[in-house]
């Protein structure tokens, strides 16, 4: 079996218990026992460092910014994210399995909507911090639907019909 690679980001939030999560002995066995040989995290603004180097069998390291994720997602074989639209949608229009890891602290905003949204539609799956080693467990990757492309003209011919142009 190759090796594969994990990617995890957190955006521009701070979501500790997702990084201390990824990085806990018990998520990196259960990575490592589905062939995950490296993982790197996107720690935004949090204030927990992950331990770095081989751990549990496994490569990890992390950053806090970069000017573009595209690169790190490309080179992902799976993708976890915090529920920020930007993330998530990144992660599926480079075409990569996303897990997302819902912040409940946050539990105010968009993320439940949108994560929720995005796995009745098949794209996606989801979690919480605490259910994540379930997740892992449990994952069909196959299962999951690419999203479709972006149709700008569709909009826009939308739009010059609302407003009464002709196309």
């Amino acid at each position: 079996m190759a090796s594969k690679h994990v990617f995890a980001t957190v955006g521009t939030t701070k979501f500790d218990l997702f990084i201390s999560s990824l990085s806990s002995q018990k998520i990196l066995n259960i990575l490592y026992s589905q062939g995950y040989r490296t993982l790197t995290l996107q720690i935004g603004n949090g204030t927990v460092e992950p331990p770095t180097g081989e751990v549990e069998g496994i490569q990890v390291d992390y950053f806090r910014f970069k000017d573009s994720l595209a690169q790190d997602m490309q080179a992902a074989d799976l993708v976890m994210s915090h529920a920020g639209a930007g993330s998530c949608l990144e992660a599926l229009e480079a075409g990569k399995p996303l897990i997302v890891v819902i912040n409940e602290d946050l539990m105010d905003n968009h993320q439940m909507e949108l994560a929720s949204r995005l796995h009745q539609d098949g794209h996606i799956l989801y979690t919480i911090c605490d259910e994540l080693h379930k997740t892992l467990e449990n994952m069909d990757l196959r299962s999951l639907k690419p999203l479709p492309p972006a149709q700008p003209h569709t909009f826009a011919r939308f739009l010059d019909a609302l407003f009464g142009f002709e196309t």
